[in-house]
């Protein structure tokens, strides 16, 4: 049942993220994380996130802009790992709170709390005009980068922080675009290699159900790509928000 849900929730995330104004892994993680521990989830996220954007990456890596790569790149892969490293250290740290509701025991756990808050931080970020329209200075590339990288590494959170810093580079449409998803591989190349080395080799994936969703992300990206291009619905964005909030809200409770 687990892997029909997970399929269909890539599928649609990745459809969706042409006119949700959310992106994959913002989408597709707190599903994930109904089935699996949260760290385990944004692993899982990470490897689909990761193969949606290599094709890509094969298509318009060579139109990326060398210079951002360099300047925002690199301290973002470098941060990207501190993000991995406490993402591992809050999955070993026991429960913070336990309480009782309906005769069941709930616990309220440091990376759920964690992860929670920074779906409804993401929110935030993703909806508030306020934001969307902050564009930052190019010489804070470097710090973009720590920001995204860090991000990235701790929840899969990394393209609100990638657009505000790259929006005043001077970048073309396709520079842009390219650049974002080398960016985006760069961090997810990082982080999955210490997610291995610090709670996966003992964790009991189902690599077949990820390789499905995988090829299902890959449908959801083409058909979104040919049908919902530039459009945008406001009651599908409002339904997408409130879902998240409810899932954010249900692992800082415990409730997940």
């Amino acid at each position: 049942m687990e892997v029909v849900v997970i399929a269909s929730a890539s599928f649609f995330a990745a459809l969706l993220t042409f006119f949700s104004g959310f992106g994959l892994g913002t989408l597709l993680m707190p599903v994930v994380a109904l089935f699996f521990p949260p760290a385990i989830a944004i692993a899982i996220t990470a490897v689909v996130h990761f193969a949606n954007n290599i094709l890509k990456f094969f298509l318009v890596a060579k139109n990326a802009d060398k210079k951002v790569l360099l300047y925002f790149g690199v301290p973002a892969v470098v941060f990207a790992f501190f993000g991995a490293y406490l993402l591992g250290i809050l999955s070993g740290i026991e429960t913070l709170y336990e309480y009782n509701l309906f005769g069941k025991s709930f616990f309220i756990t440091p990376i759920k709390l964690t992860i929670g808050l920074l779906i409804l931080f993401f929110i935030l970020l993703e909806l508030l005009p306020y934001f969307s329209k902050i564009a930052l200075n190019k010489k804070w590339l470097p710090l973009g980068g720590v920001l995204s990288g860090f991000f990235g590494g701790l929840s899969g959170n990394q393209g609100a922080f990638r657009s505000m810093f790259l929006l005043k580079t001077g970048l073309g449409k396709e520079q842009f675009v390219a650049t974002g998803i080398v960016l985006a591989v760069m961090v997810d190349s990082a982080r999955m290699v210490l997610y291995k080395q610090s709670f996966l080799h003992d964790a009991n994936i189902e690599w077949e159900m990820v390789f499905i969703a995988t090829i299902s992300a890959f449908l959801g990206t083409f058909i979104g790509n040919k049908l919902l291009k530039k459009v945008s619905i406001e009651f599908i964005r409002m339904i997408v928000t409130v879902l998240l909030v409810v899932i954010a809200l249900g692992l800082i409770s415990g409730l997940l």
